[in-house]
């Protein structure tokens, strides 16, 4: 039995900030699952087309260079590439005709339907993947997979949900050795030293935030163990060279016992390892951010969203802006670098909110801050919420990037926002205070760098501002 897993392209734009700052992330559930299977002695092959810069139009000859002929090919999918992902499922059933393709991710769990509506799906796996993919590779009767949607003499069907697996623990670590390791990077600004790599540590959120699909795995946050986290980043020091970790789970800080737990086997480590994550500003304290320091962490994102209290309850943030501002400064106090995150076009924005979010940015005054187009994904109630009152101008999948406007807002155009979007990065990152702090901070080389990628992405954002398509 061979299975094929294929992280599929991803298509470049300008006038899209994040094009421009993005690091290269591995297919952390692909690596996952791969390392799930070759548990029970099957092979495995990860063809990360992302990391390995194979765009579509070349995918054929890579594979046509493969030495074995796919059984099982599976394809992860977010909303923004999911047309590149059934274009690959179209590459591979040409050149494997014989071989099933299986669609999972974000966007075929919310959308099983419409994506088994394309010919070359042959089946959809829903949310977490491990143990109904093992079913099917492993011959059981698709009826008898939960979780999983096929075709059935042309009509769809859809198994049960399938539980969520209990313990995360007692998953294997993801199979690194299956992945170009040298290929990846954090994102611009977010790293203190490389090589550097992105893990999750959580599955499942505990914000309920109308414009974000954080509890796609569930709801209940389940962490893995303290020590479980640390042999990973030892694992990925001691035989990749590994320096800088960035936790991209949507809160970090969630469970704040193990998060303690965890710094300090880090600090008693000789490993010598940076950090970065993600937290919310009403998950964070001073006890926490002693030890997270004293462990090797440099820099926190919050999600801040907007400088208007009425838009943060219409999105249900469940924060404050005094919560966003303690949290800012509480950082700022133990010299760990705030990264901020701010939406523009919510519901119920109007000029007014939208200068609002500018100001309290500007009040923050964050290390970094970024502005992002509000883009209400599948999955999430922001989403439904639209699409019942037509309020989505288009479901062109790939222009979900948070950059184009596809909330249509009443009272706001769509230059406006853009207009606004590309004067609110003008507005933080070219004051002279700013450009000041930033010169100071440049120490060596590495750093100079660094700050000349940040400032030739901003400029290359701001003499594109309209979104383009590039493959």
């Amino acid at each position: 039995m061979n299975i094929l897993l294929i992280n599929p392209p991803w298509t470049v734009r300008t006038g899209n900030i994040w094009n421009l700052i993005a690091g290269v992330v591995p297919p952390l559930g692909l690596a996952q699952l791969a390392a799930y299977l070759e548990q029970f002695g099957l092979t495995v092959t990860i063809l990360d087309t992302q990391a390995e810069r194979i765009s579509l139009s070349d995918l054929g000859k890579k594979l046509a260079a493969f030495s074995f002929i796919p059984d099982f090919i599976g394809i992860t999918a977010t909303t923004s590439i999911i047309r590149q992902a059934t274009e690959t499922a179209h590459i591979c059933k040409n050149h494997f005709p014989s071989a099933k393709i299986v669609l999972g991710g974000v966007h075929p769990s919310i959308f099983p339907r419409e994506t088994l509506s394309d010919g070359c799906v042959d089946f959809v796996i829903r949310r977490e993947g491990e143990e109904s993919f093992h079913a099917l590779v492993s011959g059981t009767p698709p009826a008898e997979i939960s979780g999983l949607s096929f075709k059935l003499n042309g009509t769809v069907v859809h198994n049960k949900d399938r539980d969520e697996i209990p313990d995360i623990n007692k998953l294997p670590m993801p199979a690194y050795h299956l992945l170009p390791m040298d290929k990846y990077r954090p994102a611009l600004g977010s790293y203190k030293q490389l090589p550097g790599i992105g893990i999750v540590t959580t599955r499942g959120c505990p914000g309920k935030c109308t414009f974000c699909f954080g509890n796609y795995l569930g709801m209940r946050v389940r962490m893995r163990s303290a020590d479980n986290i640390f042999k990973e980043i030892s694992l990925l020091h001691a035989k990749y060279g590994i320096r800088e970790i960035s936790f991209y789970d949507d809160t970090f800080t969630a469970v704040k016992s193990n998060v303690l737990e965890f710094c300090i086997l880090m600090e008693k480590s000789s490993l010598n390892i940076s950090w970065s994550c993600f937290a919310r500003v009403d998950f964070i304290d001073e006890t926490l951010l002693t030890a997270m320091k004293a462990a090797g962490c440099h820099q926190i994102c919050f999600g801040v969203e907007s400088g208007s209290e009425e838009i943060l309850n219409n999105i249900k943030k469940k924060t404050s802006l005094n919560k966003a501002k303690q949290a800012v400064e509480l950082t700022k106090k133990f010299k760990i670098e705030a990264r901020t995150a701010f939406m523009l076009g919510n519901p119920g924005e109007t000029a007014e909110t939208m200068r609002q979010t500018l100001d309290f940015a500007l009040k923050l005054d964050s290390d970094i801050a970024l502005f992002n187009v509000t883009t209400p994904y599948p999955g999430t109630e922001m989403f439904t919420w639209a699409d019942e009152h037509a309020l989505l101008k288009t479901k062109d999948w790939s222009k979900y990037d948070l950059s184009h406007q596809i909330l249509d807002v009443p009272g706001l155009t769509q230059n406006e926002i853009q207009e606004f979007y590309n004067h609110a990065y003008k507005a933080f990152y070219l004051r002279p205070s700013y450009l000041f702090r930033r010169l100071l901070k440049i120490t060596n080389i590495h750093t100079l760098r660094m700050c000349l990628r940040i400032f030739k992405a901003l400029f290359r954002l701001l003499l594109n501002p309209k979104s383009q398509d590039t493959p």
